[in-house]
């Protein structure tokens, strides 16, 4: 169910290293100096729960969870951010901010994991419930460049999709299995 405000909802999506969470951040000050009310958030994050979330999901564990796994724990985090932060900001009239959206979940667990799109889109409609942004915005790099900057941030913010070989993640991206439908 669409929210009826005035707000906008956009998502910034791309490889983990693109820019995306300093796009983000560059459009939320822009439009905030241009006097608009904007709610900057993440995913998974973004609300109590999006946050404990993304701990389990960066905390590697003593065996490799499978994708199957991640897709339930993407998708509840973003089935409490429509709800908590997204639609209550778009029905106040403001623009919300989104550092990656369903279509990293599509890339990751679906292309990546093999998990079933048809899985996915059904979890998606459950989680999102209508909710679509009004703009994706796709911040794209080579995978040598994204790697060499991830390689740069904190390891505890790093996925094990970055952990594998630069060849394995050439492959996905040149397989146009890490890509984005925008």
């Amino acid at each position: 169910m669409a929210p009826t405000g005035t707000g906008r909802f956009i998502a910034f999506e791309g490889p983990d290293g693109a820019g995306k969470s300093v796009q983000a951040v560059r459009l939320a000050d822009a439009l905030r100096a241009g006097g608009r009310t904007v709610r900057l958030t993440r995913e998974p994050g973004g609300t109590h729960l999006g946050e404990r979330i993304r701990d389990i999901l960066l905390d590697p564990g003593p065996t490799a969870r499978c994708g199957e796994a991640d897709a339930f724990l993407f998708h509840a985090a973003r089935a409490q951010s429509i709800r908590e932060v997204v639609r209550p900001a778009l029905a106040r009239g403001e623009v919300v901010i989104s550092d990656r959206f369903t279509y990293s979940t599509r890339a990751y667990q679906g292309y990546g994991s093999g998990v079933p799109l048809p899985v996915l889109e059904g979890l998606e409609a459950l989680s999102i419930d209508g909710t679509w942004p009004d703009l994706v915005v796709l911040v794209d790099v080579p995978v040598a460049v994204g790697l060499a900057r991830r390689g740069r941030g904190a390891k505890e913010e790093q996925t094990r999709f970055e952990d594998r070989s630069e060849e394995h993640t050439s492959e996905l991206q040149s397989r146009g299995l890490i890509s984005y439908a925008v």
